[in-house]
């Protein structure tokens, strides 16, 4: 068996699958279906330092190739998930990554100074969010505000730091250098890029919220070309998602230059695509005589 096994920023995954936020809930939800250890890594339901009811309804729409959420973060807390819902997780062999948002620097902060305080191993910085402070632009829409709010947040923060990076940007590579130069341990991306649907029988947006983050197998080009631009400008992890539904298109992010990659979109349609996806990595492995998966991260060539 070759192995299977990846380290990113210090932490080690026993495989390079890991279940992307806000698909796989808090760890426990799939365990009808197979054991949370199936996964090298989950990234948690995205958090807040205090509870969000989240966007009204209706919000999630489906597309021809994918899906449209403006769920808004639904979830009960960062206090709430220590006391309620990280207990669960112990003694689980699954790196634990808490993804976190907010809507000032100062939440960001507090929420992941209590985070850096658990046994959670990863803290993921979701950037996609609106600076309510600043107009409501995005964290991680400029190299600006993406490296003010990496770099408040590494003061505080003494776990491994990766910041989720939005695709909605005009140049994704200079803003991975940005928060790589105010302590980034690693990047993951892509985020949801920002979408719209509308019911032409009643003329009004099918989401409540009007936008939406769109995800599933329809973004998946635009993924792999972003990961592939990011590897080439930062000497740290790269964590690819988006749009990956197949053994085949995991193998393909990683020579893009993930080292990891993250699903989320392909569970609600195939709840076992997890277990196929490992398994079809391995058998890829065993077929091109790779003895260690990490060789292939990066190992596109160009024409």
């Amino acid at each position: 068996m070759a192995n299977m096994s990846v380290n990113i920023a210090g932490v080690a995954f026993k495989n390079p699958v890991i279940a992307a936020s806000g698909c796989f809930g808090f760890g426990l939800e799939y365990e009808d279906f197979y054991p949370v250890e199936t996964f090298g890594g989950v990234s948690l339901k995205g958090m807040t330092l205090d509870e969000r009811l989240g966007n009204p309804p209706p919000r999630i729409a489906e597309s021809k190739c994918g899906i449209l959420n403006s769920v808004g973060l639904q979830n009960p807390g960062v206090q709430a998930f220590i006391a309620e819902e990280l207990p669960k997780l112990r003694g689980r062999d699954v790196v634990k990554i808490a993804n976190v948002a907010g809507s000032t620097v100062e939440d960001y902060c507090e929420a992941v100074e209590r985070l850096c305080q658990t046994e959670i191993d990863i803290i993921e910085l979701n950037i996609s969010c609106p600076n309510v402070k600043k107009g409501g632009a995005a964290f991680g829409v400029s190299c600006e505000s993406a490296s003010g709010i990496t770099k408040a947040v590494r003061k505080v923060c003494t776990k491994p730091l990766m910041v989720k990076l939005s695709p909605n940007v005009t140049d994704i590579a200079s803003i991975a250098q940005a928060v790589e130069n105010e302590g980034a341990d690693a990047v993951s991306l892509i985020n949801t890029l920002l979408g719209m649907r509308i019911d032409i029988r009643t003329r009004r947006p099918i989401l409540k919220n009007n936008v939406g983050g769109m995800s599933g197998g329809g973004v998946f080009p635009l993924a792999v070309r972003m990961v592939w631009q990011v590897k080439n400008a930062v000497k740290i992890p790269v964590v690819g998602l988006g749009g990956i539904q197949t053994a085949d298109d995991a193998i393909e992010m990683m020579l893009a230059g993930a080292s990891a990659i993250q699903i989320g979109t392909v569970m609600m349609e195939d709840p076992m695509a997890p277990v196929k996806i490992v398994q079809g990595m391995q058998e890829y492995l065993t077929k091109y005589h790779i003895n260690d998966i990490n060789e292939i991260v990066g190992q596109v060539q160009p024409w």
